[in-house]
């Protein structure tokens, strides 16, 4: 709550673990089954991550990053999911639970990752990238709600944020992500 408080009076969020990458490719992140993960091995393709939780009113986008990614994977897209439990307890869940939930009802194939916090001052470094204009040099945004969507170009630049309301199967989402193919 004090943190909340903190940045409505416009204080600087002061992190427990602040970002000190230089690029999307430096991270090191762990997969929902706790795997080690770089970045980097997705060089030269297109980026979409994605703030998910499981007991949202904005869940059942689960089936449509699903279907964009099995539509769009093959030319160079990648749906990363990264559960995260900063909006109303949405994602109470344990990694293991969380990812078969997933698996069960949604039939997720694209990349999850381990439960992080994407806001607040124990918001993990990849979402201090990402949201951050003065670490990713391009964009800065806040993660409104669950199942906001960041996209990342081939070179690993930031470039849009789309809101949690609107799907990734929206028309104008679907032609600027095609533009960067």
């Amino acid at each position: 709550m004090l943190v909340y408080i903190s940045s409505f009076l416009g204080c600087k969020t002061v992190y427990k673990n602040p970002c000190t990458q230089k690029s999307i490719y430096d991270f090191e992140l762990r997969t929902i089954d706790g795997k080690p993960f770089y970045v980097s091995e997705l060089r030269g393709k297109v980026l979409v991550f994605v703030n998910v939780a499981s007991k949202c009113a904005f869940t059942t986008q689960y089936a449509e990053l699903q279907k964009f990614y099995e539509q769009y994977k093959e030319q160079g897209v990648v749906v990363l999911g990264f559960p995260a439990n900063n909006f109303l307890w949405q994602e109470p869940g344990d990694n293991a639970s969380i990812a078969q939930f997933c698996s069960t009802k949604y039939n997720v194939s694209f990349p999850m990752f381990e439960k992080i916090s994407v806001k607040g001052s124990d918001c993990h470094p990849l979402y201090q990238f990402l949201t951050q204009k003065k670490h990713n040099g391009n964009l800065d945004c806040s993660i409104k709600w669950n199942f906001q969507k960041i996209i990342v170009d081939k070179t690993g630049k930031v470039l849009k944020s789309i809101a949690p309301s609107q799907s990734i199967l929206d028309k104008k989402n679907i032609d600027f992500i095609k533009s960067l193919l």
